[in-house]
Formats: structure tokens, sequence, C-alpha cells
């Protein structure tokens, strides 16, 4: 019930909270590479980089890289790299290298299955396995930060269209070199979840939203923070944005940012923008313009921009668009 209450007070606005403007988001164009979701992100070397993700649930994701010095054009610089779980993936950079490592594989032969693979690159080009089975279950769609100089992975469902409740995961892994796991904990206090985001702010990881999608939907807004990725505290059940799953996340101008997403019952897509400062204190962004509604895009912080590209927007997109925060801009 808490949850039926929560989701029509954040919807139909009644739920209090603050609301500012912006200047509007600009369409820096359509990308070269084809309209796609689920794809890993990377900022890595002054760039922007777009690789593999989704195109259609009944053939292999794509294995492309491709990479952008200013969003509009854009340079394929790998057609085939050597992964194969790139729909859903986890990326990050670190240690001057762009990492990719589980997500989903959806093809003919070998079938589909997750993975727990990790993979690294300093040119997008040649990529180096750094282990082909990491200690943590092949999954998807769990969270990945920097933080303490390690890398953190934090919970994702093992099984995509065909898991149920077991496949969903709260354990908590840490590496140092990509390699090398250790088990943080393995139940965390937050619950089992995927499609969820987490960042790093104020020497703290936060993690917040996801839930589930099959064969039982449900999805949150809650948040949680760590200041050792061991032990957690709920900093609000329910944020003012709706609760939902394949949602953007990022870092800028000091706050957490929340963007888009999907929910169901009914089936929607979210064009919505949320940012804070510790996670309880949400405040919802409005411009003029802004990108038509969607899920599973990507979101960078790139020349002190905002941007976001691609997604399930109702059809797939290959969009790129940017929005710049004045200097003295205050929410």
């Amino acid at each position: 019930m808490k949850l039926i209450i929560s989701i029509f007070l954040s919807v139909t606005g009644t739920l209090a909270h603050a609301q500012d403007t912006a200047p509007d988001w600009i369409l820096e164009g359509n990308a070269a590479w084809q309209e796609r979701d689920s794809q890993a992100e990377f900022v890595f070397r002054d760039q922007l980089w777009i690789l593999g993700g989704w195109f259609q649930s009944f053939e292999a994701p794509p294995r492309d890289v491709w990479a952008s010095a200013d969003g509009k054009d854009w340079k394929l610089m790998e057609k085939n790299a050597p992964w194969q779980h790139s729909d859903l993936p986890m990326n990050i950079t670190f240690q001057d290298r762009m990492w990719i490592m589980g997500g989903w594989y959806n093809g003919r032969l070998p079938g589909h299955s997750a993975s727990n693979q990790v993979w690294s690159s300093k040119d997008g080009i040649k990529w180096e396995q750094m282990t082909a089975s990491a200690d943590w279950t092949p999954r998807l769609a769990a969270s990945l930060v920097e933080f303490h100089g390690r890398l953190w992975l934090l919970g994702g469902t093992e099984n995509y269209y065909f898991g149920d409740e077991k496949s969903l995961k709260n354990d908590v892994w840490s590496s140092a070199d990509g390699k090398e796991w250790k088990l943080e904990t393995a139940n965390a206090e937050w619950s089992p979840r995927a499609y969820h985001q987490a960042v790093v702010l104020n020497d703290k990881i936060y993690v917040f939203g996801g839930g589930n999608y099959v064969p039982d939907y449900h999805a949150k807004n809650d948040v949680w923070s760590s200041s050792d990725g061991v032990l957690w505290v709920r900093e609000t059940e329910f944020a003012p944005w709706p609760p939902r799953l394949w949602f953007s996340a990022a870092l800028y101008r000091d706050r957490m940012w929340v963007l888009g997403g999907w929910s169901n019952n009914p089936s929607k897509n979210w064009d919505d923008v949320w940012h804070s400062k510790d996670g309880r204190s949400w405040s919802r962004l409005q411009t003029k313009t802004r990108w038509k509604e969607r899920h599973e895009h990507s979101v960078f912080v790139f020349k002190d921009k905002l941007w976001i590209a691609g997604g399930h927007a109702r059809p797939l997109s290959n969009e790129v668009w940017s929005l710049q925060l004045p200097e003295n801009w205050k929410p």
C-alpha cells in the first residue's frame, strides 16, 4: 500500500519537492552509429565513447565501438570487439582504461547467457580479457563505481528474460585490478535489484532505484548510502521521482542526477531530470526544450555539460543532446 501511495503522489505532484529552471537542452544531432539502447558509455581521453548495446531481442548484441570529440561527429573505432555480452553490461573508466564486464548475450549459438568476464582497453580497439570468470556470478544490469581506489560492483540480475526473484542480487564486490574480487557483503541492506544506478558523492556510495523486470515487475525509488560499501543507510524510502527501471544517472556540479527511465502498469517512458546533494532532498530540473521520453540511454558529463545519447524513445534513438548549466547556477 505504501508503494502504491508513493507512486500516486509522485506522479500527481502532490508529494512536495523543489523545482528549478535551467537553459534548454540542445540537440547536437543524430550520431553515425545505429539507433540502440542498453549500450556501454564512457568519457575517456577527452572523447565520448559508445560500445555495444541492443538492437532487438532476436539477434546477438552489437560489438562495435564509436568515439566522438564533440558529440556530433562519430568515428567507428572497432567493428567487432572480442567481448560478446554487450547488452546491459557494467562499464567504467578506471586506471586510465575503459572497462566493460558482465552483460547479456541473446543470439543463436551459444544461446542466451549472462557473463562474468572482465575486459579493458586503453584505446577502444585492442581489448584485454582481465578474467574469463570473475568471482561474482554471471550477471547484467548491476551498478559499477570507483570508490577508494577500487572497482565496486553492486547487485544486478543473473538472468534477463528468463529469471525470477532468486536471480536478483544485493551482494557487493570490490577489486583493485579487475582480476581478483573481494566479497564485501553477500546481502546489503537494500533489497536485491537490477537496473538501478549508483554514484560516488561526498566520500559515499549511493545506490538508488531499480528493481525487477520479469516475471514479476517491481520498481523502487529508495536511496541508500554507504561510507565503506558494507554497511548501508537508507536516506529515503520514497524519493519524489516515480519508481523506475532502466534510467540513467550522473555526477554533475557536485550533485547526483537521475534522468529518464521506464515504469510499468502502465508502460511509460520518462523524460524528467532530478538532482540531489544528499539523496534525501531532490529537485526537478525544468527546461522548455528536452529530449523525448526514453529508457536505457547513455549519460555523460563532458566539457562541463550533461549529455544524453541514444536509448529507447519508441523507437530506438541515436540522438545526442547536451545541457550546460551556467557557472553561477544555483537550484
